[in-house]
């Protein structure tokens, strides 16, 4: 199987390729009216060649197709962010990937979050953050030891959940309480922040919790946060994933939309959070 950045832009050639059809015009026609050689138009199609935005404009005018600029141009978008590889990404440190995702914190009022097996660092204890940025370094085989800036960094992120206007809908499969990170002292701690952290935004922080043997109706999924309706991150085991085209978005919405329904929230989520702690305890 193709990788997915290939397959990103095999579908963005496809595309193209519709359009010119729809045109009536061959690729010799497309090219000479583009000003182009012959070949790019292959290329293109093939998704052999990177398209950029002006090759997508002078595409879309000369198949008077001009209405469809935006979203092949967000199309290009995404396949020129979406893929970055874990190892490639964490060259210079843990800390720089923070700091960078900090920024995209900044720019978002509303955070729905939606997790499988960890809890996402706005509510990670400094424990459970070390033992889970260690591990990634050790996993990645990572050269720059920035483990203490790192965890410092992410903590730091934090503070947002406190700043302007901004809300925090955050989803957990029960899966993620009962997964422990760091051993039963380390777990204590995390499930004890994370019911004070419920109780002192109520009206910033949402948290629900999806019990373990619900009957699951929407696609199963690995985790991801959407930021506003501009940008989704998930992760592969080898790469970030950066989504920026508003069909896809509107996916991740939907599939949002329907884990929502399914999880409890307030004392039910307490309760699932309450019987997480006691497990730990009669261990």
């Amino acid at each position: 199987m193709s990788p997915p950045i290939d397959q990103a832009r095999e579908a963005l050639g496809a595309r193209l390729r519709e359009l010119r059809r729809d045109a009536e015009l061959s690729g010799r026609d497309l090219a000479e009216r583009a000003g182009w050689r012959p070949p790019k138009v292959s290329k293109l199609e093939l998704g052999k060649q990177n398209a950029t935005e002006a090759d997508i404009r002078v595409w879309c005018r000369v198949c008077e197709a001009e209405d469809q600029v935006p979203e092949l141009i967000a199309t290009v978008r995404t396949i020129d962010a979406q893929y970055v590889e874990w190892k490639r990404q964490m060259r210079g440190g843990q800390r720089r990937v923070q700091n960078a995702i900090r920024n995209e914190d900044l720019n978002t009022r509303l955070f729905r979050i939606f997790e499988t097996f960890h809890i996402p660092g706005f509510l990670q204890t400094r424990a459970y953050a070390r033992v889970i940025m260690a591990r990634s370094a050790a996993f990645y085989e990572l050269a720059h030891d920035d483990l203490d800036a790192a965890v410092g960094a992410r903590l730091g992120r934090q503070a947002i959940l406190r700043m302007g206007d901004r809300r925090f809908h955050i989803i957990l499969a029960q899966q993620a309480l009962d997964t422990w990170v760091g051993g039963p002292e380390v777990m204590r701690d995390q499930l004890a922040h994370i019911r004070a952290e419920m109780d002192a935004l109520p009206l910033r922080l949402h948290l629900g919790v999806i019990p373990r043997h619900t009957d699951i109706e929407v696609a199963p999924h690995a985790g991801y946060w959407i930021f506003d309706s501009r940008l989704v991150m998930t992760e592969t085991v080898t790469a970030g994933l950066n989504v920026t085209q508003p069909r896809e978005i509107a996916l991740y919405e939907r599939h949002f939309d329907g884990l929502n329904r399914l999880a409890v929230y307030g004392e039910c989520a307490h309760e699932l959070i309450d019987r997480a702690q006691r497990d730990i305890e009669e261990i």
